[in-house]
């Protein structure tokens, strides 16, 4: 789109909408796993530093085990999101 394509579509939708922020929506949507709290663990098998959820972090402490060493054991991690940093 054009510039002025952009900023009609932008007028159009603050007057449809007076809080209409841009295309970008709300800064920090709280279901955007990118805004979870997350706090630094070392995995007590391989020694590297992980960013996990605030939570899981407290509830596992130093006994803590990344997703890799658990893959390698055989274990297998429980449903839902990951907080792996490794890449693919």
């Amino acid at each position: 789109m054009s510039r002025s394509k952009d900023r009609e579509h932008l007028e159009t939708m603050r007057r449809l909408n007076p809080d209409y922020q841009g295309f970008r929506g709300v800064a920090r949507e709280p279901t955007q796993p990118g805004n979870t709290v997350l706090q630094t663990v070392t995995c007590s098998v391989c020694g590297r530093k992980r960013n996990v959820p605030r939570g899981v972090a407290q509830e596992q402490g130093e006994r803590y085990v990344c997703l890799a060493c658990q893959e390698r054991q055989g274990k297998v991690p429980l449903p839902g999101p990951t907080y792996s940093l490794e890449a693919p």
